[in-house]
């Protein structure tokens, strides 16, 4: 990991202060998984806004606070798109664009973890997560493949760090909503818990967070009651860590502090973690293994 991978993340966090965020865990063996157990819940809770960022209501770009990726524009640069309502019961590409502080759409976006964009998709219950990684066009469009989704309202997520401009070096996650058609049928959030399982893997995580302290946290990762130590780098990491509010969505990104060094990571990863606020927080660990990635996914309480 980069010095300047963890200034900028450490950064976001920083700024994310700001925010009410809420932070939960259950499993999927995919990117797109399936169920509450496999990390694919879905329910039809609509998500409150934060607060009003002075944006015009539209849309899939409601009125909420920058800096926790819930606005859809910040400092000059905006999500754009035209869609507002996804397809139900199929695949589909999400078409959007970040423009910069002129109004034209960015084409250069600096390589953050080997991808120059992160896109996540979850629904307003906190579940169904996606982590994809979207293709642009030569006009700056990006296109992001969406596995299905259930009926329901959705949050859209787009990580990025600008590679020009006024914005360069700085990271960003700006996100939108859209409306899938149907009826939605809401999952409970699953009850605080240390530990998840996922295709025969078991995650520990471990720590006392508290909302506005930077703390460590450590998961660890063991099969058949043995530990794991055969973890690959995945986005230059050996895991790769997502949270988000329960109540409102915010959005936070934790990394492992951990150093890469070949095919052979684990049986504990070191996390720094620094939380905005009390409550439950859903969260999103992705780890690979023989080629495969597994995510897990489970309830943290942070008092």
């Amino acid at each position: 990991m980069t010095q300047r991978f963890r200034t900028s993340r450490r950064a976001l966090a920083a700024a994310a202060a700001t925010a009410a965020l809420t932070l939960t865990l259950a499993a999927c063996g995919s990117d797109s998984g399936s169920g509450h157990g496999s990390g694919m819940d879905h329910s039809a809770t609509p998500s409150p806004s934060a607060s009003d960022d002075g944006m015009a209501s539209m849309p899939g770009m409601e009125p909420v606070s920058a800096g926790n990726g819930l606005a859809a524009a910040k400092d000059g640069y905006k999500m754009v798109s035209t869609a507002a309502t996804v397809p139900a019961g199929k695949a589909s590409a999400y078409r959007f664009a970040i423009t910069g502080p002129d109004g034209k759409p960015v084409t250069g976006f600096a390589v953050d973890q080997t991808k120059r964009m992160h896109f996540y998709a979850i629904r307003s219950d906190l579940t169904g997560f996606q982590h994809l990684h979207p293709t642009m066009a030569a006009d700056g469009t990006w296109s992001a493949p969406l596995a299905t989704l259930q009926p329901g309202t959705w949050r859209l997520y787009a990580s990025f760090v600008p590679d020009g401009g006024a914005g360069k070096g700085k990271d960003f996650v700006l996100s939108r909503t859209v409306k899938v058609s149907g009826m939605a049928m809401p999952d409970p959030l699953p009850k605080a818990s240390g530990t998840a399982t996922v295709d025969g893997y078991t995650v520990t995580v471990k720590g006392d967070p508290m909302a506005g302290m930077a703390h460590q946290l450590t998961a660890t990762v063991t099969k058949d009651g043995k530990p794991v130590t055969d973890l690959q780098p995945y986005l230059d990491t050996y895991a790769h860590l997502t949270a988000f509010h329960q109540g409102d969505l915010a959005f936070a990104h934790l990394h492992p502090e951990t150093e890469v060094d070949g095919d052979h990571g684990g049986p504990a990863l070191s996390f720094h973690a620094q939380f905005p606020q009390s409550g439950n927080w859903r969260m999103f660990l992705q780890f690979q293994t023989g080629g495969r990635l597994h995510t897990a996914s489970l309830t943290l309480r942070v008092g």
